[in-house]
């Protein structure tokens, strides 16, 4: 039982971290990257895109942190 409970405690933590990586992507790395090539629909550089991406990155490392805070409940 023990085993089977560290495999899914695992793979929890694992997908936690996964969507953490695509809040990160979607909405910190890609607003950045279409600025800094200039795009013709990319947001503007002004507080409120500040703000929203900001917001998107708290949420991407929140979760990684609930990700890391399941790890604990591994047994041995």
């Amino acid at each position: 039982m023990s085993a089977v409970h560290n495999e899914q405690t695992k793979l929890l933590a694992t997908a936690l971290n996964n969507v953490a990586v695509a809040f990160a992507v979607i909405g910190f790395v890609t607003p950045i990257t279409a600025m800094s090539f200039g795009i013709a629909n990319a947001p503007v550089l002004r507080p409120a895109t500040a703000f929203f991406a900001t917001i998107w990155l708290c949420a991407a490392i929140g979760l990684h942190l609930i990700g890391r805070r399941v790890l604990r409940s591994i047994r041995p």
